[in-house]
């Protein structure tokens, strides 16, 4: 059972950890201490500990974790096993690599339709997902179950349009319009990705090695 205030540390190492053990389950591993994984992550056994106590008791003193189990439960704390519903907002280049190619349905979520403006790609499929034009938003979402939405949209209207889908009851946000979208409410979720912040922690790290 999660616990109240979780920081957000521990929160982002939680998907670190998911694939990871994704990864030994696929390679047939059993079980596993904290110091192996640690090892496996670059994390210490400690923190491993630490981080899982959270949550509950996992493993045993001697015998480590069962990676499946462990896996499943961590799974479980975030999500994956809720089916999410989603949709994207914007098909152009990035929409259409991650419809394409981004594995949503192995982290929990099912993309149910995508939006943009241009006639060129409403009307249209990718990789099953059908793409609607953005007058229909409103009424799609009025009558259909929507999690998150994907923004990969110019950043001039990004804030704008999260502000019309918030009123319209969408209350998670995956944003990669490179601008910070908000909002007051504290019942609304977004993930602000920014790609050049990963970009200059490696610029960084290669001009102080």
């Amino acid at each position: 059972m999660k616990k109240e205030n979780v920081s957000d540390a521990v929160i982002r190492r939680l998907p670190r950890y998911y694939r990871q053990l994704t990864e030994l389950c696929a390679k047939g591993v059993v079980r596993i201490s904290s110091h192996s994984l640690g090892q496996e992550m670059n994390i210490t056994a400690s923190q491993i500990r630490q981080d899982l106590s959270c949550f509950g008791e996992f493993g045993q003193q001697g015998y480590g974790y069962n990676v499946e189990e462990l896996h499943t439960e961590i799974g479980h704390i975030l999500g994956v096993d809720n089916d999410h519903h989603l949709v994207m907002i914007g098909v152009g280049n990035l929409g259409h690599a991650l419809l394409q190619n981004f594995p949503f349905a192995h982290t929990g979520f099912t993309v149910d339709a995508a939006f943009d403006i241009s006639p060129a790609v409403t009307g249209t499929q990718v990789n099953g997902v059908p793409i609607y034009s953005m007058d229909e938003v409103d009424t799609f979402i009025r009558s259909h179950s929507v999690d998150v939405v994907v923004l990969t949209i110019p950043q001039s209207i990004a804030q704008e349009t999260a502000n019309r889908l918030i009123d319209l009851g969408v209350r998670g946000f995956w944003n990669f319009t490179n601008v910070e979208i908000t909002s007051s409410r504290p019942d609304v979720k977004i993930e602000n990705i920014h790609f050049a912040d990963s970009l200059l922690t490696l610029s960084y790290r290669i001009a102080n090695r």
